[in-house]
């Protein structure tokens, strides 16, 4: 296999689409380094393993050394990106821009290489463009190529609100690309029409289209929706290491490796022969924790992954409590509180139609004995142990 062709199908790994490849192909038969380009909106204050699928990517395009930018969108924050959204996205205040902004990069060089990595504001142009820029700007995109988008068609075929501000997101996430002169844009599939835009930008100002890579959005523990501090199924790269691989050691084994093709630094090679064992009678939880281990070391350090481990077969395999278990005092009414009640109320679960579901999944265990009866009562004076599934644990004073 030539160099060119193996380091194709390393960028290639784990992207959902390449536009195009014969223009990347072009690009790096040149021999020079490419300005490679990801823009992340500081819309929370942490990042989580989803953020990391291109912080990756970036990383794999350093390796072949190429310089990427990690494009903080100040400006564009301000506007709220609409995409996948049914609804106008509120904006961010420049304090909260700012304050997640100092966050992601103090987060970002664990996986990147600060010598090959550019940090930048797209308020260092977008201010600088001005009412008239921004007016030029708008005049090199219609109406109707910005309802060719998805979300927009979606809202303006069921007569939802769109904001003609949010005509501005894609055309300032282009400009960026003008103004960094990218070579190469990576982004989320939801992010496809955006990064198109700035192709077509491009070319109308004379330069070099960029070339477009998107990589899929990844789900959460929960297997289905895309990975969300919103709906807690998400792995911050900044929480506890006994918490980081137990939480990843929870998805499943059909999902595991889908992260390992976008998370895991393995070679498509070193992969490949994994895959193998495990089709040869390896235990496929032996190949997660090479996964959990792997994530958990690169966020903190290898003695911090070894004692997580020790931690998740302690407490998982041999059924022992952690440590740490939160303490919660509820009240009960004369006839004691009904145990799905209390699982909501502890915090253990959603709701009480997710109590009931997980007392009748055999999830749920009091004093390590499974609870079978969704209409038990808890006694007033009860002092008791609860777990929910795997990770969910309580100490809990009926009062």
């Amino acid at each position: 296999m030539s160099e060119l062709k193996s380091i194709l199908e390393e960028l290639g790994r784990g992207v959902e689409e390449i536009l195009l490849e014969s223009e990347l192909k072009s690009k790096l038969e040149k021999g020079k380094p490419l300005t490679v380009k990801a823009g992340f909106d500081p819309t929370a204050p942490d990042l989580h393993l989803g953020h990391t699928v291109l912080l990756n990517k970036m990383r794999q395009f350093q390796q072949f050394g190429h310089q990427v930018v990690f494009l903080i969108g100040d400006f564009t924050g301000l506007i709220g990106d609409p995409s996948g959204k049914n609804a106008t996205r509120p904006s961010l205040s420049r304090e909260q821009i700012e304050e997640n902004a100092e966050t992601y990069k103090k987060q970002v060089f664990k996986i990147l290489d600060p010598e090959l990595t550019q940090i930048r504001f797209n308020s260092e142009w977008m201010n600088e463009l001005g009412a008239s820029g921004m007016i030029t700007l708008a005049s090199r995109y219609t109406v109707a190529r910005m309802l060719e988008r998805d979300d927009f068609k979606k809202r303006f075929a069921n007569n939802q609100s769109i904001s003609v501000h949010e005509f501005l997101y894609p055309l300032a996430q282009g400009y960026d690309s003008i103004a960094l002169e990218a070579d190469v844009e990576l982004g989320g599939t939801d992010q496809k029409f955006n990064l198109l835009v700035g192709r077509e930008l491009q070319k109308q100002v004379g330069q070099e289209s960029q070339v477009v890579m998107t990589v899929p959005l990844l789900e959460g523990l929960d297997g289905v929706n895309k990975m969300s501090k919103s709906l807690d199924n998400y792995v911050g790269i900044t929480e506890d290491p006994s918490e980081m691989l137990g939480k990843i050691m929870s998805i499943s084994d059909v999902l595991m490796w889908k992260y390992f093709d976008l998370l895991s630094f393995k070679t498509n090679v070193q992969l490949k022969n994994l895959k193998q064992s495990v089709d040869e009678g390896m235990n496929p939880r032996d190949a997660k924790f090479e996964l959990a281990m792997e994530i958990t070391e690169r966020f903190h350090s290898q003695s911090d992954a070894v004692r997580a481990r020790q931690v998740f077969i302690d407490r998982f395999r041999k059924g022992v409590a952690p440590e740490d278990i939160p303490e919660k005092k509820l009240e009960a009414g004369p006839e004691g509180l009904p145990v799905a009640n209390m699982l909501k109320l502890a915090e253990l679960v959603s709701s009480t139609s997710e109590a009931i579901r997980m007392i009748k999944q055999g999830a749920v265990k009091i004093g390590g004995e499974k609870v079978d009866d969704p209409k038990l009562r808890i006694e007033r004076g009860a002092q008791i142990v609860v777990q929910v599934g795997k990770r969910k644990w309580a100490q809990i004073t009926v009062l």
